[in-house]
């Protein structure tokens, strides 16, 4: 279709320099194509099977101590604040809080069309290079942070899960989250047996809710794991699970000696670490999208 418009558009233009009254209406038929182009090229990033899937997002303190469960708790700071910017729907599913300060771990439920394409590239570990303000001789620290990102598959009910590969476990909920997050008895915990996965919600005022919400999320992920058996590429819908450390980072976020943040994978870099640290992401997942797309096509 767009072949034939621009092939038209040729036509136009070449009749168009003998008749110069008809360049106005040239000219919007122009614009009207390039539109339709950009339009194409944007959808092209949006090929893969899950993409257009709601997503869960959780972040896990990595290497680092104290600091690590800082690094951990700044970023979900950062995800919520470009959710917000985005006027993304979102929930604190899980907050799980640190000793001292930040949190071990929190989980983000997103219900937003495509969350999990443009959330995809928000997976893996996170580096960051700062003076520690927990360092009483203001040294240099590296701390790390692993992120999970996973789809919602609405048709997870058909999924069999047997009640004996299943231990639940009821907790009081930790951690800050605002309006997000409850602080109730009722937060629950599951554990798939076999696999050693284990999925939390607090979310819920009622137990049976975050029940419910914790055993759907669950088969989101046995689903994701069996298609990667079938299928035999790990990496192809979900990515490598690798300890959150050293030489495994996806982006840097560096502090001191100077300011910059870098993605390994696009080697994209934006020397304004507080606007990205506020949520100002889009330019990452936009380059991670392109470059998914590049590798798909290779």
């Amino acid at each position: 279709m767009i072949e034939v418009e621009i092939k038209d558009l040729q036509e136009f233009i070449e009749l168009g320099r003998d008749n110069p009254s008809e360049l106005d209406e040239i000219k919007n038929q122009l614009t009207g194509t390039e539109q339709k182009i950009i339009d194409l090229e944007e959808e092209s990033l949006y090929s893969e099977e899950f993409d257009n899937h709601s997503a869960v997002l959780t972040v896990n303190a990595g290497a680092g101590g104290v600091d690590a469960h800082d690094w951990a708790e700044m970023l979900l700071r950062m995800y919520t604040r470009f959710l917000d910017n985005n006027s993304m729907k979102y929930e604190i599913e899980e907050i799980s809080s640190g000793e001292e300060a930040g949190i071990k771990s929190g989980s983000i439920r997103i219900d937003n069309y495509r969350a999990y394409a443009n959330l995809e590239s928000e997976r893996g570990v996170h580096r960051l290079v700062r003076i520690s303000p927990f360092d009483s001789n203001k040294r240099r620290h590296t701390s790390f942070a692993g992120v999970d990102v996973i789809p919602l598959i609405e048709d997870s009910d058909e999924f069999d899960l047997n009640d004996e590969d299943i231990r639940i476990d009821v907790y009081r909920s930790s951690g800050a989250g605002g309006q997000h997050v409850n602080t109730t008895d009722s937060a629950v915990r599951v554990t798939h047996i076999p696999t050693g996965i284990v999925v939390a919600c607090q979310a819920e005022r009622s137990q049976l809710q975050n029940k419910i919400r914790a055993i759907a999320l669950l088969k989101s992920k046995l689903i994701i794991l069996e298609k990667e058996e079938k299928l035999k590429k790990l990496d192809s819908i979900r990515g490598e699970q690798v300890e959150a450390g050293w030489g495994r980072q996806i982006r840097s976020y560096v502090m001191q000696p100077y300011q910059q943040v870098k993605d390994s994978r696009t080697n994209i870099e934006v020397g304004n670490i507080q606007s990205v640290l506020d949520g100002d992401i889009n330019i990452f997942i936009n380059e991670y999208l392109k470059w998914r797309r590049q590798g798909l096509n290779d």
